[in-house]
């Protein structure tokens, strides 16, 4: 009951759940808005503990795509799905075919691309059994991996914050704490390192933490060492839920700027601490839009990298409104984003 009590109060329209124990696959989809289109989302290959955390995540993550989409000026409403699977051992393409099946029962109302611990393989299994995917291989006349134009919107977000606090755009010389080290990161931390940023690291994955070895200059902490990390920015670029009151007290950098989803634990609360406390928060579907920008141009049938990195670019003058905003209304930048998104999805019903 709580889920539907929560679907209710945020507007979700609904909540699909798809099981195939022949090939060890449960899922989820959530559709939260289909106003201004078809509900547009990642799915996400991840191993929750139990079926209610799984539910919550989905849920929660297209809301965030309705107003990430709204707030960047795209023709996508906000949808997320789930495959509750390790991305590292579980994956295989009887498992993601069937999960097409599952995306194509939604008629559209629902289109599918990457998101954590999804590569363009598993959207190209998918694509068998439906056509209402994106992200596909560049071989097969898709977009192929996002990370590129995300992790250059994030940079873009992070020289609009730098413009808000220190009044330059350039990063030269600064240090940022990186939490995560998926391809987005690694996408954000080459453009960081040409701009003359010093990086500090850290990932559950030992994997992961040996790809950001490799960098010249690159300094790796503890998972739980991030935090205490003396930064210009922390930059979550993993799961969701890590900005909460302990970890918010920890924190020793001013402007909170990364790629992950979901980052605040209690979204009002949390974004209020911060304030509170002087950090500039760069909301995270703003900041991470990129990933929906760079399929959106998939989705017209003719993908153009420069008109992805040209509209992600965009993302530098969003978030300088939103910090304009909050700053004018004296609200968080979490408010300040979403009365932005709230305004074109207001605009769209009343039209």
């Amino acid at each position: 009951m709580k889920f539907i009590e929560f679907m209710q109060v945020n507007g979700h329209q609904e909540l699909a759940i798809w099981t195939d124990p022949a090939v060890g696959l449960k899922a989820f989809i959530a559709i939260h808005d289909t106003k201004l289109g078809p509900s547009m989302g990642g799915t996400r290959i991840w191993p929750h503990a139990t079926d209610d955390d799984a539910i919550m995540d989905v849920l929660r993550l297209s809301k965030a795509m309705t107003y990430k989409s709204a707030a960047a000026g795209l023709p996508f409403g906000g949808g997320k799905g789930l495959v509750v699977a390790d991305p590292r051992t579980d994956k295989t393409e009887a498992m993601f075919r069937s999960y097409g099946r599952f995306v194509e029962t939604l008629n559209g109302r629902y289109v599918t691309t990457e998101d954590v611990g999804a590569t363009a393989q598993e959207m190209e299994w998918i694509s068998h059994e439906t056509q209402h995917v994106l992200g596909l291989p560049e071989s097969l006349g898709g977009s192929g991996n996002p990370a590129v134009v995300t992790g250059y919107g994030v940079f873009q977000a992070m020289r609009a914050c730098a413009v808000a606090l220190w009044g330059t755009d350039s990063l030269e010389g600064k240090t940022v704490a990186v939490q995560g080290f998926g391809n987005v990161a690694m996408s954000l931390a080459s453009y960081l390192r040409d701009a003359g940023v010093k990086l500090v690291v850290t990932d559950i994955y030992g994997a992961a933490k040996a790809r950001a070895a490799e960098l010249p200059g690159v300094e790796i902490v503890g998972a739980e060492d991030i935090y205490d990390v003396a930064a210009d920015v922390f930059a979550p670029c993993a799961l969701g839920g890590v900005l909460n009151e302990e970890t918010i007290a920890r924190l020793q950098a001013p402007i909170v700027c990364g790629a992950a989803n979901n980052q605040l634990h209690e979204e009002s609360a949390d974004a209020e601490r911060l304030r509170l406390r002087g950090i500039i928060y760069a909301p995270d579907y703003i900041v991470n839009a990129g990933g929906v920008i760079n399929v959106a141009s998939e989705y017209t049938g003719s993908y153009s990298r420069e008109w992805a990195m040209r509209k992600a670019g965009e993302i530098f003058d969003t978030v300088t409104r939103v910090i304009q905003r909050s700053r004018d209304e004296g609200i968080t930048t979490k408010k300040a984003a979403d009365e932005i998104a709230e305004q074109r999805l207001k605009a769209e019903r009343i039209n």
